[in-house]
């Protein structure tokens, strides 16, 4: 579980595995850059949910108090500053 109340600073990507984010509370945006260079973006509810591919680098933006579950496959986890 994790809580955040504003635009993520950063992205990140799970090469060993697929990751799935499950909007717990409130709504986000989970922004998507996947391995071909295609992007995409995803409006989460309660309720809703989302997979990252593996290699898929991700963030998230909100305005709003979000709780969020992600189930990662988290070895070899990478960051990059969002710009």
């Amino acid at each position: 579980m994790y809580r955040f109340e504003e635009p993520w600073t950063s992205w990140e990507v799970h090469p060993e595995g697929e990751e799935v984010v499950c909007c717990i509370q409130g709504h986000m945006t989970l922004h998507q850059e996947l391995p071909d260079g295609t992007k995409d973006s995803i409006d989460l509810g309660p309720g809703d949910y989302a997979i990252n591919a593996r290699g898929t680098w991700h963030t998230a933006d909100t305005d709003e108090p979000v709780v969020a579950l992600f189930i990662t496959a988290g070895k070899g986890t990478q960051n990059r500053p969002r710009q």
